[in-house]
């Protein structure tokens, strides 16, 4: 089994955007020094204690940072870009960077949908196996128009979903799955069911291959596991509630973390009665 690591670039709380982006980086020196599998970084708009809004940018100061692990996007939002610049930039890194840039693909916005129509600027958007298949003309150089210098470059395509509509997509277009089973696991056993029941060998593939994305914690002890997860716990509760604090240091377990919650949230309610 192959280990990798997907960032959203947070930004933890005490640092400003540059700074999270200098934590990107040595996380990825850090993944290439123990030698994963690959570095993903995520798509993200509109959401001020993620740093992954630019995620080519973040991607290309990450190749420059390192030597040889494969660096990618889990994912690029197809309806958010056009394929041909996408195309265009990834070809770019591609060129700069031989062997190491990976393309995950996804149809989610990754925000909300006034954000999303801000950066859509109200273009209309093809199906995404259509947005697929139009990207992968622009590398095969089989499109009314070509897009250098990415014509005739081979860049790994990966099917990124939380879904089972993404896994019959995956398999029938003969191309490698990842499953976002670190926020949507509802659907995770059955969805890569379907991908390897339905799986179509392709020039790409030739048998089925499964990313998994989970929440992994790593500690010398179960106690400071305990105690670490609790960040992931109050990163949560920011999604549910839109808080969109900048990511929390631990606390000592997640009883903590709620007794916490509840206190915020009596005082909220408590302010909010006497406005």
């Amino acid at each position: 089994m192959q280990l990798s690591i997907l960032n959203l670039v947070p930004v933890r709380e005490g640092q400003d955007y540059a700074q999270a982006m200098q934590s990107m980086v040595k996380l990825a020196q850090l993944a290439e020094e123990l030698d994963l599998a690959r570095y993903w970084i995520a798509e993200h708009h509109n959401m001020k204690n993620l740093a992954s809004s630019a995620t080519t940018l973040l991607i290309q100061h990450a190749l420059a940072n390192t030597k040889k692990i494969a660096v990618g996007s889990g994912g690029v939002m197809l309806p958010n870009h056009s394929p041909y610049i996408v195309a265009e930039q990834y070809g770019t890194l591609a060129t700069l960077y031989p062997n190491r840039v990976q393309l995950g693909l996804g149809r989610a916005p990754g925000t909300d949908m006034r954000t999303a129509n801000a950066l859509r600027r109200g273009a209309k958007h093809l199906e995404f196996p259509d947005e697929i298949a139009e990207l992968r003309g622009y590398f095969q150089n089989t499109n009314p128009v070509s897009a250098y210098p990415a014509a005739g470059l081979d860049i790994p395509f990966y099917i990124l979903g939380s879904s089972t509509e993404s896994a019959y997509l995956a398999a029938e277009l003969g191309l490698p799955y990842a499953f976002a089973a670190h926020f949507a696991p509802r659907m995770m056993m059955e969805a890569v069911e379907i991908y390897r029941r339905y799986f179509k060998p392709s020039d790409y593939l030739a048998k089925p291959y499964v990313i998994m994305g989970v929440n992994a914690i790593v500690a010398d002890s179960d106690a400071e596991a305990q105690s670490l997860l609790t960040t992931q716990t109050q990163f949560f509760i920011n999604v549910v509630t839109n808080a969109q604090h900048n990511l929390q240091p631990p606390m000592a377990n997640d009883a903590e973390v709620w007794q916490n919650f509840n206190r915020t949230e009596r005082a909220t309610l408590r302010t909010g009665r006497f406005k």
